[in-house]
């Protein structure tokens, strides 16, 4: 099954211009930015949460419900219970759907960077 590609990813990778007719008249949803997180998170829940958003900066309020079960889990493997395979499952497929594996991570917009030195890319 196909899926739509976002509009800001048809930009980022060239889409929209190998294939005009197929991404005209697409409009690019917006929503507000993430706020603080949700108050029924534990505070290890919280603390996975804010640990999301600063991984994920492209995160959104519209990525909230999935950010809230994305901290979950991580906090739950933070205190050394575990997942069992189902929910390693589940968890996967949720970091995926937050473009937060190294697949999906490609296709998440890209900011520009502060600016810092790196010993082994700069000339």
């Amino acid at each position: 099954m196909s899926h739509r590609l976002p509009p800001q990813v048809a930009k980022m990778t060239g889409a929209d211009r190998k294939n005009p007719g197929r991404h005209a008249g697409r409009n690019d949803p917006t929503s507000p930015l993430l706020g603080e997180p949700s108050r029924h998170l534990t505070a290890k829940q919280k603390k996975a949460w804010r640990l999301f958003k600063d991984e994920l900066p492209w995160l959104m309020e519209a990525d909230r419900a999935m950010l809230d079960l994305a901290a979950t889990f991580r906090a739950q493997l933070t205190e050394m219970h575990g997942l069992s395979i189902n929910n390693a499952q589940i968890y996967s497929a949720i970091l995926s759907k937050l473009a937060a594996t190294p697949v999906d991570r490609s296709r998440a917009p890209s900011f520009p960077s502060d600016g810092g030195h790196d010993e082994f890319f700069d000339d």
